[in-house]
């Protein structure tokens, strides 16, 4: 009986985790197959021999344990991504379990999706259950019955990470995923969840993975249109990098000086400083997107989109950490780092390009608000640091606490004592978009019901135009009030999501778009809102451009003195290519689109690109993610900028 026990785990192993990629990407390739299956076999041994060294009794109840833990934790993993599109760290199940679980009713919805899949799931640990008591080693395995498994498990392990590491082909090589960057989504994919939990554990206690490409970046191309007689400087500070070489004792610091000293910053251009001592009102908006512009629920910020800076290739990819990310990628201008929840651990940092920071300086008076819990996602850590006199829902922002709390109610709250300091800048992260997208437990949804009862919409799609309606009356308001305070000419507002929202099913959102999205890059494309009273006319931009590149472009736009080198968006308005980067390392460029996934780069109709210009491109995204995290975890502007 014991060599067939040694043959359940393995294929109960695998059988999950085939149930956990068909349930979370419709599909499996046969590289992938083959990479999990050895993998699978590796760890199912190696839970069958450590529940066979035991009395029966012991040996029952380890199988047990171990096969429950691993459904359980493969459950949890479709429920998660169900949600977010994304899989849970070990940093965000432990440190921040409060937070992943606070927004019940979205688990709710994600248990309810993925019901099918988790039933799938359960069977085997079911049949384990009932009929694998028989199989279970009724004594202590002897030593030698147990050397056959044991070299099993190393072979096995062995053969896997060997056919991996020759992984050599595509865009992003195989090898990359597995020894250089940790890639969650990605490596799922390939390598399966447990697997993935193992390199997700080495990430988080050895934090080495992170995946840098050397080399030169590619050279950033002069625009053609720009006048030759007119030549701009560079968004640059005084950094003696060459002296910083020399004296660091540090090598990963050393690596960062070296690198930062050979990025092209971005050049100035005619709107550098365009919008200079103006006041700063700006806004991320819970699930705000392009989905949420409809003239009858939102007609304010239809009039904002058309009216100011119009980014018409402006997306807004999904981060793991979902809104904390999503905050953190806007307001940096830099990608935060995979398994960590990088605006709390950002909070001991020295983070002098936040606005806050940039602008206290200036004499600005800078605060920031959020409606819901004051203390989420740590927030009570990270927005002080940022140099703001932050305040939210039980530290000083006396909304009334409902779900989801009122935008509305957090302007009136906040507005007109804050535009009696001039100048000031004012931050707000919103929460009346949020899931779930029902007329019951969502009191915005509820509140505006009657504004879109006559849609022709699904009731997902009129709760979340109704949602955002909520948000719509705080932005009409903020522009009342800055116009009676005559400031609406001397005032900018900024307005982005954090994400999509993932909130509305796929139907529901090619509803509300009015046709089918493209699922892999479409479906982030959104609406980026830079707009002042002051502007005479609107401003076609045409590249493509991201949440990455909102705080280099507005730093610029203020003409506020920051080093380009050191942040990973770009200042949209100047001549530097665009480029869009995803949390899976695709990307999208001006000459064309890489997935990640299925490893493949399609340049735009009628563009040819160089052979080498995919693999070019992709090492400049992955020092993106390596050195953001760089300067995430060696706290690298306190050591840079004096």
């Amino acid at each position: 009986m014991s060599k067939i026990y040694y043959l359940i785990f393995p294929l109960l192993i695998f059988y999950m985790e085939l149930v956990v990629k068909i349930a979370c990407f419709g599909q499996v390739s046969l590289r992938a197959l083959l990479y999990t299956g050895l993998f699978s076999v590796s760890i199912g041994l190696g839970c069958a021999l450590l529940s066979s060294l035991w009395s029966f009794r012991v040996n029952r109840i380890l199988s047990l344990v171990l096969l429950g833990n691993i459904t359980l934790f493969c459950g949890s993993q479709i429920v998660y991504f169900t949600i977010f599109e994304t899989f849970g760290t070990l940093y965000s199940l432990f440190a921040g379990a409060g937070a992943i679980t606070g927004f019940w009713s979205g688990t709710v919805a994600g248990l309810k999706t993925a019901i099918i899949p988790l039933l799938f799931l359960v069977i085997p640990f079911i049949l384990f259950l009932i009929f694998g008591k028989k199989y279970v080693p009724i004594k202590r395995q002897p030593w030698k019955a147990l050397a056959i498994p044991g070299g099993l498990i190393i072979g096995f392990y062995l053969i896997a990470v060997l056919l991996v590491l020759s992984g050599n082909s595509g865009v992003m090589p195989v090898k990359f995923l597995y020894r250089e960057a940790f890639v969650p989504n990605l490596s799922v994919d390939n390598f399966g969840v447990m697997t993935t939990l193992r390199l997700d554990a080495q990430n988080l206690l050895f934090g080495k993975s992170y995946g840098a490409n050397d080399g030169q970046l590619p050279e950033d191309p002069i625009d053609p249109e720009e006048p030759e007689e007119i030549i701009y400087g560079y968004n640059v500070t005084d950094i003696d990098f060459d002296m910083l070489i020399e004296t660091e004792t540090n090598e990963t610091v050393r690596d960062m000086h070296r690198y930062f000293s050979q990025v092209t910053p971005t050049k100035q251009n005619i709107y550098t400083g365009y919008f200079a001592n103006k006041n700063l009102i700006w806004i991320v908006g819970e699930a705000f997107s392009s989905l949420a512009l409809n003239q009858q629920a939102t007609p304010t910020l239809c009039r904002l989109a058309e009216e100011g800076f119009v980014f018409q290739n402006f997306y807004n990819p999904v981060w793991s950490v979902s809104t904390s990310d999503g905050e953190y990628v806007t307001l940096t201008g830099l990608i935060p780092k995979s398994g960590v929840w990088s605006f709390k651990k950002s909070a001991k940092n020295n983070m002098a390009y936040c606005f806050g920071n940039m602008l206290s300086p200036l004499g600005y008076t800078c605060k920031a608000y959020h409606n819901h819990y004051y203390s989420y996602y740590g927030r009570d850590q990270s927005h002080p640091n940022m140099g703001y006199d932050y305040k939210g829902l039980g530290n000083g922002l006396e909304v009334k606490e409902v779900w989801p709390e009122s935008d509305l109610e957090m302007m009136e709250l906040t507005i007109p004592q804050d535009i009696n300091s001039i100048p000031f800048h004012t931050y707000y992260m919103t929460v009346s978009g949020h899931l779930n997208y029902t007329f019951y437990g969502n009191s915005m949804a509820k509140r505006h019901k009657n504004l879109v009862d006559n849609m022709a919409y699904s009731e997902g799609c009129k709760a979340y135009l109704a949602c955002n309606a909520e948000l719509d009356l705080a932005v009409n308001y903020l522009i009342e009030q800055l116009e009676a305070a005559g400031q609406l000419e001397n005032t900018v507002i900024v307005l982005s999501g954090d994400h999509y929202p993932y909130g509305l099913t796929d139907e529901e959102m090619d509803e509300l778009a009015g046709h089918e999205l493209e699922k892999r890059f479409e479906k982030y494309k959104s609406t980026l809102i830079i707009w002042s009273g002051s502007m005479e006319e609107p401003v076609q931009v045409d590249k493509v451009c991201s949440s990455l590149d909102i705080m280099p472009t507005l730093a610029n736009l203020m003409g506020l003195n920051y080093d380009s080198r050191l942040v990973m968006g770009r200042d949209i308005l100047s001549d530097s290519p665009g480029l869009v980067e995803f949390s899976d390392r695709s990307w999208i460029s001006d000459l064309g689109k890489y997935n990640a996934k299925t490893n493949d780069f399609t340049p735009n109709v009628g563009v040819a690109v160089d052979e080498g210009y995919a693999r070019s491109i992709l090492a400049q995204v992955n020092n993106s993610f390596a050195y953001s995290a760089k300067i995430l975890d060696q706290d690298y502007y306190r050591k840079v900028l004096k």
